[in-house]
């Protein structure tokens, strides 16, 4: 705490606030162990305390890992064993190419920067309309797809608006500041709202590029970070500049649509032209074209940031009270980071690619460090949204700047860091415990081992919908509906309609299930997904017996298990044991062992037994999901093993 406050004193001594220097690797003792420079920066801190790092995890774990990491999706059978019977020297690098270029990754890792981006599909506040701003996520998933260049993802969601000849796809990308809450309830006052709209902007901008809490500096300046409260208003004068437009943004289908219909158009208006006035076939004509007029296809819409022609006056507000507006102010940037010349004649274009500028002392780090930290569950800054002097101090500070000057060295890739980080011996070692490590590094700080982490809420939906061969691989497009128990989103001031989904939108991967802001999916909620009220730039991991209990008991999970039950007796191939081999195999990735297969066919025997006895609990069970050409009583029963398989810890976490 008091070198927090000495570094606070002396401003620019602070760490992070100076540029990034990318050291050579130290050198270690067991040279043999590390595969990239990753490995030296770890090992050398292991070898300091004494310890060694742990062996590798095996091929299954390992291929298991990989895909739960890159796409959020587990391996099927086939893959697995190509994989183990793939003996060529670059067998793992040629998985981690795969993946990364699979359309899956950008849902995976998508996900991650929508948390930060807040985004949902309402408005927030007890009203919660509806909103349309999907083609925003679609944006998202589509940039991680492409490895656009971090910087120049920074740029289009801050100011795509203002880019030279800007496409509709940058004008999509300025979303990442529409996911503000927006109160519609009657007798508001909009100016408090809109005020309101940007000190969220501003107070996000600072945590998930900066890693900074601008938003202290709204009232007072900083208590603790060189921020003063006039350079908060500074930074407002850039947003303050901004409309909040709705535009028009019609996916690939509808822009065909409206050109098949203009072309009609233009072909009835011809004709309309050359037909004798006041004939019946210029009457047919003329009512035919007003009818096509009426019936333009409509196109999707989404929000936007815009430029506004006339500008408006910036004030510090005293207290941040907006309405005791004080000294007018010009727009700026804190002094303490780097420089910005003219920043007083500068726009929020010019304030976007200073934000990140390889200048920038911090957007590097704070983005290598979650990256780092979706890897190994704590980043090497363990306050991920705090990097100034409250913040705690890195746990590897050359690995971290090497990190963060490596992406840029990389020109901002960042498929080329994912693929750095996940070829690296640190993230391929075992994660099991071990009692050396338990009592000289209980937190794992020096990565010794790898971290078991329980996966992401959505992927938890997505590897269920994959073991039983039900999910759609479909992308895009608005919100879905997945079932769940009536009723269940009839909370707060108004009634939520939930008509679940039919056909392979029911099955869609969790991403694009719709996210209402003050009544979050019960069934995401219970296994720790974020509100979308605020940025999170981390989310909780929980374990309680509500998660297991929701496993076990929602409607679409139940659903799954059936599906998984009918996959089972459909594909699975020989003996109850070689079904439960091969169940084993869609939900884990693995054999059982013989005490686990034993385990489970006392349980498939005794359901069978059970139900062959009354049939009528089996209809009873599967309620409604009876599979054509299946006897009710086995389906039942393998349903129950279903759903032992998919509650099992191993089938949520990561090893």
């Amino acid at each position: 705490m008091a070198a927090a406050f000495a570094s606070s004193a002396n401003e620019g001594a602070h760490w992070a606030f100076i540029a990034p220097q990318r050291h050579a690797p130290p050198t270690v003792r067991q040279a043999d162990w590390p595969r990239n420079p990753i490995d030296q920066f770890i090992l050398s801190e292991i070898e300091k305390a004494n310890l060694t790092p742990s062996p590798q995890a095996d091929r299954l774990t390992l291929l298991r890992r990989l895909h739960l990491d890159l796409i959020g999706l587990p391996p099927s059978p086939d893959e697995a064993e190509a994989f183990l019977t793939d003996k060529r020297p670059d067998a793992y690098e040629r998985i981690v190419d795969k993946l990364l270029a699979s359309p899956h990754f950008g849902e995976r890792w998508g996900r991650h920067w929508l948390d930060l981006a807040r985004y949902a599909d309402s408005d927030g506040y007890s009203h919660d309309a509806p909103r349309s701003i999907w083609p925003y996520r679609d944006w998202v998933i589509k940039a991680y797809n492409d490895d656009m260049p971090f910087d120049q993802f920074v740029i289009e969601q801050l100011a795509g608006d203002m880019l030279p000849n800007a496409t509709l796809q940058q004008l999509v990308a300025t979303g990442f500041h529409r996911n503000t809450q927006i109160n519609t309830e009657g007798g508001v006052d909009r100016e408090q709202f809109r005020v309101d709209s940007i000190f969220d902007r501003i107070a996000t901008t600072g945590e998930v590029m900066f890693g900074l809490t601008f938003g202290c500096a709204q009232c007072h300046d900083h208590k603790f970070d060189p921020l003063k409260q006039v350079e908060f208003y500074q930074m407002f004068a850039f947003f303050n500049q901004a409309d909040e437009p709705r535009i028009e943004a019609p996916t690939k289908a509808q822009q065909k649509a409206r050109a098949e219909h203009a072309s009609r158009v233009a072909a009835v208006e011809a004709n309309l032209k050359t037909a004798p006035q006041n004939s019946d076939e210029h009457k047919k004509l003329a009512s035919e074209l007003a009818k096509l007029k009426k019936t333009r296809p409509r196109a999707a819409t989404t929000l936007v940031m815009a430029q506004r022609k006339n500008e408006r006056a910036t004030h510090r507000f005293v207290k941040g009270d907006f309405t005791r507006p004080a000294e007018k102010v010009s727009p700026g940037v804190p002094a303490v980071l780097h420089d910005f010349p003219n920043a007083e004649k500068a726009n929020r274009l010019d304030f976007a690619r200073w934000v990140a500028s390889r200048d920038n002392p911090l957007l590097a780090r704070v983005t290598i460090n979650r990256m780092w930290q979706h890897y190994f569950g704590v980043g090497l800054v363990e306050t991920e949204n705090d990097f100034g002097t409250q913040g705690l101090p890195p746990t590897n500070h050359g690995l971290l700047d090497w990190l963060a000057a490596e992406l840029m060295r990389a020109n901002w890739s960042r498929k080329a860091m994912h693929k750095l980080i996940v070829t690296s011996a640190t993230y391929r070692q075992s994660s099991h415990a071990r009692a050396d490590l338990a009592k000289a590094d209980p937190y794992n700080k020096l990565l010794a081992r790898q971290s078991r982490l329980r996966v992401d809420a959505e992927i938890v939906r997505d590897l269920a919908l994959t073991a039983s061969g039900l999910l759609s691989r479909k992308m895009g497009g608005p919100g879905v509906f997945p079932p769940q128990p009536p009723g269940c989103m009839n909370l707060g001031q108004h009634k939520r309609n939930w008509t679940p989904s039919k056909g392979e939108d029911r099955y869609r991967r969790a991403i694009y299930t719709y996210r209402w802001r003050a009544t979050p999916h019960p069934a995401l909620k219970v296994l720790d997904t974020p509100d979308a009220f605020a940025s999170c730039t981390k989310r909780m991991r929980s374990n309680t017996p509500l998660q297991a209990l929701t496993l076990l008991n929602d409607p679409a999970f139940f659903e799954i298990h059936v599906g998984l039950a009918r996959r089972i007796l459909t594909e699975g191939q020989g003996s109850d044991a070689d079904k439960i081999s091969y169940a084993f195999k869609l939900c884990l990735t693995r054999s059982p062992n013989k005490s686990e297969s034993a385990v489970l066919l006392r349980l498939l025997e005794s359901q069978l037994a059970g139900f062959a006895k009354t049939p009528g609990q089996a209809d009873l069970l599967l309620n409604g999901h009876n599979a054509e050409g299946l006897p009710g009583p086995e389906l039942a029963a393998w349903t129950v093993v279903s759903r032992v398989l998919l509650n099992l810890d191993e089938s949520i976490t990561r090893e």
